[in-house]
């Protein structure tokens, strides 16, 4: 099992479509999907909703911390 943060309308679209995208348990359950990788979800889609994930995270921290690891 794998926890992504996914845009709130796209994740819950996610979880009515794939039973393997449940709502986070520990986390936000608005923005954080836990998904079973042994799952009917292909490869592609898994990566790409990772790429969406570690965008919205990136994207959620200070410009400082962004410059920080832009610059490592």
């Amino acid at each position: 099992m794998i926890t992504l943060k996914l845009e709130p309308k796209h994740g819950e679209w996610l979880r009515q479509y794939f039973g393997d995208i449940i709502p986070g348990y520990y986390m936000n359950k608005e923005h954080w999907n836990p998904l079973y990788l042994e799952s009917e979800i292909s490869d592609e889609m898994v990566k790409d909703m990772l790429d969406d994930s570690c965008n919205l995270v990136f994207g959620s921290l200070s410009k400082k911390v962004q410059k920080e690891i832009l610059e490592d």
